[in-house]
């Protein structure tokens, strides 16, 4: 099949972002070495930042809270935090910032270096970028006073574009593989273990309109349960997702945040804020799994498409891509959305993970 069939033409407005998580598990052994907790991660957290500076990483965060940072390209800089996450708004063509969120009554299960991509070529710098944080967590797990510590390096990409793009009025657009990471990362002479894993997939985050509601069949003003509202959802969901051979796909519309795992290597499970989904990517079945509550309507639905085994071909995931367009187009016919005036905003990620 010609190459030009896997490409997935992406709005200019695309925005990418870049960041890589990197996990200290924090032992009985390593806190020993200290006076207290807290000089533990004073010190690691000064540390770090030595380092990063030396290295000319510009956008960094020290976590000792045990909370799950979440990455956002915004055109205004700020960072806050809930119960169980810190969300990191920034746009990486201009925003540079030094963060360290500490609880020094709080014994950390791990701790994480955040190091967020800065510049105007996130996409075609990400390779050095990842080889020049490696250079850096080396250095730090070097200079820990307890050797042979392993960590877990994770690497996070995302680009975001709006499906309406173009009836918003921008005509110009780039064709993309989306080839995996590591194959990207190989083309630069970034060696990656061979015991690495990857994720790709697609979330929509879909605001709850009230247009929406009604299409559905629920007046607004109806009191709960909403149960055949969810129900009408995931059977437009079934269908948009068979007829393009989307074969793992999720609904999120409990108020929870999704992130998505292997199955082979991690649990499904769920928090106040956060589910994670695992999905098995070896299987050709259809997986569909959908998470809500009768008598909650969330502000935001999470539509997530995750590629399967078989979704990426030698040149990439650009195919599979497609394949979630038109799923959405048809989902969003059905659901009466406009595109010169409503947003349906995909973000496609690609997740690298080892250990180091």
């Amino acid at each position: 099949m010609h190459s030009s069939l896997h490409k997935v033409y992406i709005p200019q407005t695309a925005k990418d972002n870049q960041y890589l998580l990197a996990e200290l598990q924090v032992s009985e052994a390593l806190l020993a070495q200290y006076d207290d907790q807290a000089s533990c991660y004073n010190d690691l957290g000064q540390l770090f930042f030595t380092l990063c500076q030396q290295a000319g990483l510009r956008h960094v965060s020290f976590i000792a809270n045990d909370k799950l940072p979440v990455v956002r390209y915004h055109t205004e800089a700020f960072s806050f935090q809930t119960q169980d996450q810190i969300l990191f708004f920034y746009n990486p063509r201009y925003h540079e910032a030094q963060h360290s969120f500490i609880d020094p009554y709080h014994r950390a299960r791990k701790i994480s270096l955040l190091f967020l991509a800065t510049g105007s070529e996130i996409r075609p710098q990400a390779a050095a970028f990842h080889q020049q944080v490696v250079q850096v967590v080396q250095q730090f797990r070097q200079r820990l006073p307890l050797p042979d510590q392993t960590m877990k390096l994770r690497d996070h990409q995302h680009l975001s574009y709006d499906l309406f793009a173009r009836q918003k009025g921008c005509n110009d657009s780039y064709g993309y593989k989306l080839r995996d990471l590591e194959k990207r990362y190989e083309a630069r002479d970034v060696a990656i273990p061979s015991s690495h894993q990857t994720m790709n997939y697609a979330i929509v985050s879909l605001p709850f309109s009230r247009k929406i509601k009604e299409v559905l069949g629920v007046d607004p003003e109806q009191m709960p349960p909403w149960s055949g509202l969810f129900v009408r959802m995931e059977h437009l969901l079934t269908e948009a997702a068979n007829a393009n051979q989307l074969r793992h796909v999720a609904l999120v519309a409990d108020g929870t945040l999704p992130l998505v795992r292997n199955s082979h290597l991690d649990k499904a499970r769920a928090g106040r804020e956060l589910r994670m989904l695992n999905f098995d990517l070896t299987s050709p079945m259809l997986q569909l799994q959908s998470h809500w509550q009768p008598d909650v309507l969330p502000d935001t639905v999470h539509l997530v498409f995750a590629a399967g085994r078989d979704d990426s071909s030698e040149w990439g995931y650009g195919h599979f891509m497609n394949q979630v367009e038109t799923a959405l187009r048809q989902l969003c016919r059905n659901l009466a959305l406009q595109g010169d005036t409503d947003d349906c905003v995909i973000r496609f990620h690609q997740h690298l993970s080892y250990l180091l």
